[in-house]
């Protein structure tokens, strides 16, 4: 399989996860003892993250800030898709705040992403590419 359609595996298997843990009447979370809710802390982590892999598959992320549009736009759908679908869930309620928080760390991943040059190369970078540095 070949980098670029190796790229897809990551995003499809985080929604894969996210849609099979948000289908759960209860979640297992750690106290990490934040004064904000570790709910909504992990919806934006989790979402940044996914928006992150999507911005990651080359034909993606070769479209520069329409890449990075294009994917906040899908992660945002699938957050409000996800929500929605907890409302089917015996024990869980649709959370407009974690539709917001999901949406956020969707847009904070892709800014950083796209203006953070050491960060997208770190994330870029490959063992394996021959004659590649992490600063090239």
């Amino acid at each position: 399989m070949n980098r670029g359609k190796r790229a897809w595996l990551w995003p499809i298997l985080l929604a894969v996860t996210i849609f099979t843990l948000s289908g759960t009447a209860r979640l297992a979370t750690p106290d990490i003892s934040f004064q904000f809710s570790k709910d909504k802390i992990g919806h934006f982590l989790v979402f940044g993250l996914l928006a992150t892999s999507i911005l990651r598959i080359p034909c993606i992320r070769q479209l520069g800030w329409h890449g990075a549009i294009i994917t906040a736009a899908i992660t945002i759908a699938y957050g409000g898709f996800d929500e929605f679908r907890q409302s089917f869930t015996p024990g869980r309620q649709v959370e407009f705040a974690d539709w917001i928080a999901d949406s956020l760390g969707a847009v904070v991943a892709v800014i950083i992403y796209q203006l953070d040059t050491p960060y997208r190369q770190a994330l870029e970078w490959s063992p394996f590419a021959k004659n590649k540095k992490i600063g090239s």
